[in-house]
C-alpha cells in the first residue's frame, strides 16, 4: 500500500455514504483526519492474521471479501463509496475476513485514534458509521442463513439433501409419535437411469433429475420433505400420513412422471423418465436408518416387479 496524493472533491465526498448529511463546513475539517493510499491489484488490505486499527473508504476500484481462505469464493464485492474494516476499526481486534483489491484501487484511511475527534466534530458522521456497521452485521447474518440453507439443499435439483433428511426426520418422527400420528417414507429410483445417461448424455440426465424433483415437489404438501438421497434416488417424508394414503400419494407421483412423455431442456427435447417407488410406514422406536432400510427393501421389490410401479 503506497501513500497517494488526493485532491479533495467536495461534491464527490458528499455523495459518499459515510458523509451523508454531514455539514459542508465540517467535511474539510473531518478530511484532515484521513490519508489517501493506492493499492495494487491483488494486494491484501485486511487479513484475519493482522490486527486492524483503520477504517477504509473506497475511492476508486473494487475490493473483494473472502471468508476463511483466499482460495474460497468471495462472499461480497465492495464498490466505490463502501467502507471496510469498520468492525475491527471500532473494537481494535483482528478482522473476520480477507479484503483484497480486485483491481488497482484507492482508499482513504482513518486511524482509530481519530474516533474521539469524530464524535466531537460530527455526530452525523458517527451516526452514518454506525448505520454502515449495522448494515454489515445484517449482511453477515444473511450470509450465515444462506450458507445454512445451501448446506441443506442439493445444488442440482433444489431438493433437500441427506443432511436435512436427518434433521427433519428427528423433528417429524418425534412430533408424529407425540401426537400419535403416522409417518410414511417413499423411496424413489429413476428407472434405467444409466442407460438414459449413456444414450442422451450426462447433461440430459441432470435435466431429467431436475424434471423429477420439480414434478414431485409441485404435488407435495408444505409439511412434506423431498430429499435427493444420492444419484438418481429420492426420499420423501410424509408426516401425518397413513400407509393407505402414502400408497395413494406414491401412485399419483409415479403416474405424474409417467405422463411426461417428453420435456424441453436447454439441450433440446428429451424423453421423460419413470420411477420405481418403495413405501414404508414408521414403526415405534424406528430410527431413520431402519425406516430407510425397509423403504429400500420395498423399492427393490418394485424393481423386481418390472419397475415403474410402487411396492409397500
Amino acid at each position: 500500500m503506497k501513500a497517494a496524493h488526493w485532491q479533495v472533491d467536495l461534491q464527490l465526498v458528499r455523495q459518499l455514504r459515510l458523509f451523508e448529511n454531514v455539514a459542508a463546513s465540517s467535511i474539510n475539517q473531518l478530511l484532515k483526519e484521513f490519508r489517501a493510499y493506492d493499492l495494487d491489484e491483488g494486494e491484501i488490505l485486511l487479513s484475519p492474521f493482522n490486527r486492524n486499527q483503520y477504517l477504509y473508504l473506497l475511492l476508486k476500484g473494487q475490493l473483494k471479501v473472502y471468508l476463511g481462505s483466499l482460495e474460497s469464493t468471495s462472499v461480497s464485492t465492495l464498490q466505490v463509496g463502501d467502507c471496510t474494516g469498520e468492525i475491527s476499526f471500532i473494537d481494535n481486534e483482528h478482522p473476520s475476513a480477507y479484503v483484497v483489491a480486485d483491481m488497482a484501487s484507492s482508499v482513504l484511511r482513518l486511524h482509530r485514534q481519530s474516533l474521539v475527534n469524530l464524535f466531537s466534530q460530527s455526530p452525523q458522521m458517527m451516526e452514518n458509521l454506525l448505520g454502515l456497521l449495522c448494515e454489515r452485521v445484517r449482511q453477515g447474518n444473511q450470509q450465515i442463513i444462506n450458507s445454512e440453507q445451501n448446506a441443506n439443499v442439493d445444488p442440482l435439483t433444489g431438493a433437500f439433501n441427506r443432511r436435512w433428511l436427518e434433521h427433519v426426520f428427528e423433528r417429524e418422527s418425534t412430533r408424529c409419535a407425540f401426537n400419535r400420528q403416522p409417518l410414511c417414507m417413499l423411496m424413489l429410483d429413476v428407472d434405467h437411469f444409466k442407460a438414459y445417461n449413456d444414450e442422451h448424455g450426462h447433461l440430459a440426465g441432470d435435466y431429467a433429475l431436475c424434471l423429477v424433483a420439480h414434478t414431485l415437489r409441485n404435488q407435495l404438501r408444505p409439511k412434506d420433505s423431498l430429499t435427493r438421497f444420492g444419484g438418481e434416488e429420492f426420499v420423501i417424508l410424509l408426516p401425518e400420513m397413513s400407509a393407505e394414503d402414502g400408497r395413494s400419494i406414491g401412485e399419483r407421483l409415479r403416474q405424474s412422471l409417467q405422463d411426461v412423455a417428453t420435456f424441453y431442456a436447454p439441450v433440446g427435447v428429451l424423453p421423460g423418465v419413470t420411477v420405481s417407488i418403495g413405501m414404508a410406514q414408521m414403526r415405534p422406536k424406528d430410527s431413520l436408518q431402519s425406516l430407510i432400510a425397509r423403504a429400500d427393501s420395498a423399492l427393490y421389490q418394485a424393481k423386481q416387479q418390472g419397475r415403474n410401479c410402487l411396492y409397500g
